[in-house]
This record gives C-alpha cells, sequence and structure tokens, in this order.
C-alpha cells in the first residue's frame, strides 16, 4: 500500500516537475521573444506598434499600395480585414506579413463568421438566434467553427462575442447582434462562444464594454448617451463582461459611448474614459488582457476630436491597441505630443507594447506559416451547412396563446394560403406547403416601390391612412378580398425579406403591414417572420405566430416541418417584443 502511494507521489511530482519545466521554457523562450522584437524597436514604431489599421482584399491596387506602405513605413501593429474575398484576402496577408519585421496581428469583425466580410463564405447564425436556442453548448460549436475558420485563414483575433445586452427594442447598431435581453442568457452564450473560440487559439474579444445595448442612437453616426446609475450599470451590463473577464477573455473592445455615471466630462466617450477603461475596466474588473477601443473612425469620436487627437487620449484612458486610428501620421505625433506634455510616458508605452508583443508570441505569430489557399473556400465552409440547419431547427419559435382552437399541424389536403410578402418566388416552405396541402400562394412583393409609382391613400378604417404605391394598394386589397371569399382552413402569411435594422419599420412598406395587419387578424392565420423577431410587434398577438430569426433555405425548411407537424418547436423568445411578446415564450420545452 504505501510503496503504491509512494510509487504515485514519484509520478505527481515528475509529471508536475515536467510540467512546469515545460511552461518555464515556454515563458522563457517568450520573454526571450518580446525583448528581441522590443528592443528592433525606434520610439516611433513603439507607437505604431498599438495600431490596427483597416485592410480590404477587393479595393484594388492602390488600397494595397496604401496598406504596404503603413507597413514598411510605420510598423504598424495590426491589420483589421473586411471586405473581400477568402483567396485575395489570404494572398495578401501572406504578402503584408512577408514585409513586416514584427509579425501582423491579423484581426477580423466576423461575429456571425468569415462570411459576414468575405464572398463565396457561408454566414453563421446571428447572435440572437443563437439565444432563441436556449442552448450555450451550441454557441460553443459556433465558437470553435469560427475560431476554426480564422485560423485557416491566419487570422489571430475575432472581435466577437457581443456581449451587450439587448435591452432596448429600437437599438440601431447593436440589436440583433446580441443573445438577447437577459444578462444570464448573454453572458452564458457569450462565455461559450468565446471559450470554443479561444481553444482554437483564436482571441476573443467581449464588446462593447461596458455594455452598448440601451443605446437609440448608433455610435457610428454619432455619441450616444447611456443615463444609469452605476448600480444600474453593474447588475445589468457589466455582468456579461464580469463574466468572461473571469473565464479569461483574451481581449475587451471598450464602447463609444457617453456615460456621466462613469465619466461626466462632456462629450468624452467612455473609450476615452481614463475612468471607464482603467478605473472601471483594469483596476475595478481586474481585467489583464488586452483592450481593444472600438473603431476610432467613427462618428461618435471624429465629431469631438480632431484626427490624431482620439488616438492620444485613447491611450491615455488605458487602451492597448487602437483600432482603426486614421491618420496614422497624425496619430503618432500626438501621442508623441501627449508624452511630451506628461499626459502620456514612455514606460506606459513600452508596457503596452510588450504587452501585444506578449499576445502575438501566444497567439503562434513567431511560428506561422504562409497560409495555404489550396481547397480554402472548402475549408472555410465545411461545418456551414449542417450547422445552419440544425440552429434553424432548435431555434424556431412557436408562439401560439388559444388553446381552444389550435391551428397547426396543417393536414394533408387542407385548405391552405400561404401569402409570401416581401418575395414574388417560390421558396423552401412554399414548395413543401404545396406538395402536402391544397395550398394557394399569393406573392406580394411591396417592398420593390417604382420610384415614378403614383402614390395613394387609402382609410380602410376610419381615421387610418395608408399611403403607398397605388398598385401595391390594389394588390393588397385583391389578396384580402380573395382570402376572405374562400373557405381556407389556415391562412399562413409569411414575412420575407425585411430588414435586420428597426428603422423605417424594418423597411416593411405601408401596403405590406397593412395586408399583414388584416390577415393576421383571421382567427385561422398563422404568421411566420424570416428575420428579426422584433418585427412581430406588427402581428396581431393574439394568433399563430412563428419566430425563425433568418430568411434562407434553412429557416424555411424548419417552418414548413412545424407546419406540417413534421417538428416540434424548442425555441423561445430572447427579446421582450411587445406587452403581449415577452421574452422567454415559446411552446419548447
Amino acid at each position: 500500500m504505501y510503496k503504491k502511494l509512494a510509487f504515485l507521489l514519484i509520478v505527481v511530482l515528475f509529471h508536475y516537475h515536467t510540467s512546469a519545466q515545460h511552461f518555464y521554457q515556454k515563458n522563457r523562450a517568450a520573454k526571450k521573444w518580446v525583448r528581441a522584437a522590443f528592443k528592433a524597436m525606434s520610439n516611433d514604431d513603439k507607437i505604431a506598434q498599438l495600431m490596427v489599421v483597416r485592410a480590404h482584399s477587393n479595393l484594388g491596387a492602390e488600397h494595397v499600395a496604401a496598406v504596404t506602405n503603413l507597413i514598411r513605413q510605420y510598423h504598424v501593429g495590426g491589420l483589421c480585414f473586411f471586405q473581400g474575398g477568402p483567396v485575395r484576402q489570404a494572398q495578401l496577408t501572406n504578402y503584408y506579413q512577408s514585409l513586416s519585421s514584427t509579425p501582423l496581428m491579423i484581426c477580423v469583425d466576423a461575429e456571425w463568421g468569415l462570411g459576414m466580410r468575405l464572398d463565396s463564405v457561408i454566414n453563421y447564425p446571428h447572435q440572437i438566434m443563437m439565444g432563441a436556442t436556449q442552448d450555450p453548448h451550441l454557441s460553443l460549436l459556433l465558437g470553435q467553427y469560427i475560431g476554426q475558420q480564422c485560423k485557416r485563414m491566419g487570422v489571430q483575433v475575432n472581435y466577437a462575442p457581443v456581449v451587450d445586452v439587448n435591452n432596448n427594442p429600437n437599438n440601431p447598431v447593436i440589436n440583433d447582434r446580441s443573445f438577447g435581453e437577459n444578462k444570464q442568457l448573454v453572458a452564458s452564450n457569450g462565455l461559450s462562444y468565446m471559450q470554443g473560440m479561444q481553444q482554437e487559439n483564436v482571441m476573443a474579444c467581449a464588446k462593447h464594454f461596458p455594455g452598448h445595448g440601451d443605446v437609440a442612437v448608433d455610435s457610428h453616426l454619432d455619441l450616444p448617451i447611456i443615463n444609469k446609475s452605476l448600480h444600474q450599470l453593474d447588475s445589468m451590463e457589466l455582468m456579461p463582461f464580469r463574466t468572461l473577464i473571469k473565464a479569461g477573455v483574451g481581449s475587451v473592445m471598450t464602447a463609444h459611448l457617453f456615460l456621466p455615471a462613469i465619466d461626466s466630462t462632456a462629450h468624452l466617450a467612455g473609450s476615452l474614459s481614463p475612468k471607464n477603461v482603467t478605473g472601471l475596466l483594469k483596476k475595478s474588473l481586474g481585467f489583464k488582457g488586452i483592450v481593444f477601443t472600438d473603431a476610432l473612425e467613427m462618428k461618435g469620436i471624429t465629431n469631438y476630436f480632431p484626427a490624431g487627437e482620439a488616438a492620444a487620449q485613447a491611450l491615455i484612458a488605458g487602451n492597448d491597441m487602437l483600432c482603426l486610428p486614421g491618420d496614422v501620421t497624425e496619430a503618432i505625433q500626438k501621442v508623441k505630443d501627449a508624452i511630451a506634455q506628461k499626459k502620456l510616458t514612455w514606460r506606459s508605452i513600452d508596457r503596452k507594447v510588450k504587452k501585444v508583443l506578449l499576445a502575438k508570441y501566444q497567439l503562434g505569430l513567431p511560428t506561422q506559416q504562409p497560409i495555404d489557399t489550396n481547397h480554402l473556400v472548402d475549408d472555410l465552409n465545411i461545418h456551414t451547412l449542417a450547422f445552419k440547419q440544425q440552429i434553424a431547427n432548435e431555434s424556431i419559435t412557436l408562439i401560439q396563446p388559444s388553446t381552444t382552437h389550435p391551428n397547426l399541424p396543417l393536414s394533408s389536403g387542407e385548405k391552405v394560403a400561404y401569402v409570401a410578402i416581401g418575395t414574388s418566388i417560390a421558396n423552401d416552405i412554399t414548395q413543401p406547403l404545396s406538395a402536402s396541402t391544397n395550398c394557394d400562394t399569393y406573392y406580394f412583393n411591396g417592398s420593390n416601390i417604382l420610384a415614378s409609382s403614383i402614390k395613394e391613400t387609402i382609410e380602410p378604417e376610419p381615421g387610418k391612412k395608408i399611403t403607398d404605391s397605388k398598385d401595391n394598394l390594389l394588390l393588397a386589397q385583391q389578396i384580402i378580398t380573395a382570402i376572405k371569399s374562400k373557405s381556407y382552413q389556415a391562412v399562413v402569411i409569411g414575412m420575407h425579406q425585411y430588414n435586420r435594422r428597426p428603422a423605417n419599420n424594418f423597411s416593411i412598406s405601408p401596403s405590406s403591414l397593412y395586408l399583414l395587419e388584416q390577415l393576421s387578424q383571421l382567427p385561422n392565420a398563422i404568421t411566420v417572420f424570416f428575420g428579426n423577431p422584433y418585427a412581430l410587434k406588427f402581428a396581431n398577438p393574439s394568433s399563430t405566430l412563428i419566430a425563425c430569426y433568418e430568411d434562407d433555405a434553412f429557416t424555411q425548411r424548419a417552418a414548413a416541418e412545424l407546419l406540417l407537424g413534421n417538428r416540434k418547436a424548442k425555441g423561445k423568445l430572447p427579446v421582450t417584443v411587445s406587452e403581449s411578446l415577452k421574452v422567454g415564450m415559446g411552446a419548447g420545452e
């Protein structure tokens, strides 16, 4: 017995010794590489090492020459790729890395995968759809798959997940990019997404600190104000950030928000506030990783800070890396001016540079190999189709207030009307309905209004006026009359191709809303929304409603299977749509 224990102790001690030795050697190698890279830098190089500049693979030779110059002349620290193509981006990444004396940190803003930026790559679902599944394990898979995409493309940092709690349905910039309005749901799914990516050694970035969910202004256009107390922020917005920070998220992105409870300095965004970045994020929440600014070229910053000044103020505030700082020459000079004015110190710059270099080492950049473009597109899309169908099946949400006269499922041979609002072509819901039921399909593409169309106003109800194209209004009235004159056992209304953003009623035309309103009042109406669930507010809340979150073949197939009784709905609303349609509603277990 004692011999066995002694043997086990020796094994444990040996394992500990070898593990500790490996860690020490790796740590020593990291320090050695960081020292060498740092020593080779001039003062201007150090400042530029803290900058992430814009890169595209679809803007031609002039843009490539401009990026090349920033790398050769200034030795910028990183690139953030936007629109383009996968093979072109891979070739440019290889080229740009070959030019840089210090490996470039390649970043991307790809919340729903590289398809968000690159042609030929299929999108993964938006975060709100993931929230509807109520299953954080699926967000772990999402993070892993997107991490694998990034790794295959030579990307080290993905500016995701969004951990903003979207508690303002009119939010013009976050909205369906959030997992929802429940802070626990946002935290659990954000944590899983982060862990999945970082398991692939791709740095995650929790954004937008301290929380961009309760705004009515787009920070790309101006500086939003959040008038909440510190206690309110702490109990809601900060909770997901705190969760991810404790779990070791590699980076955090600071938001361009005016938060008087944190810093009341006029027109000073939280991203540029020492009280927010150093005081709240670093000291109070204990974050030790990389702090990125949101894009400094956004008007929430440039409306109040001239070129270059935002870069200096962001470093004074405590950020480590400057995203899209604008004019690099001007930004470097303004940072040096701030040092001369003793608002910043070279010692603080040096600490930031060494932190960035260490992150580059840990992300494998010193041994990064050129990207192999063979089978690149196939590799990037390897998981997307199956995963998108899985999420469509798991997220579909059924809200059926009437239990006495249920409309589902539709029976074989049943006389059914399908009214496709927003499209004029057959798709993956109209086809199976036609094959399985006695279905008449009506198409109403009311969003395609010609500029020359004659406008007309009708008054379908006393005091209620609707102005739209004369042809659209006439067609809408004809569809309503036809459906009411026929003895349909079910009227299914499909809301297709509407905008993801809430502005201008999701860009749904007045005649489309009129048609929806009239038909959803029918006792046998079933309305299916293929897109942002906040648009459910336009339907009769007492009717049967189905939220599908996207408009593609996967969600259309899932909806058809639900309508025909071949699938059960598992999803729940991740947001409150109205007083009648609350977060958490849904027929799923």
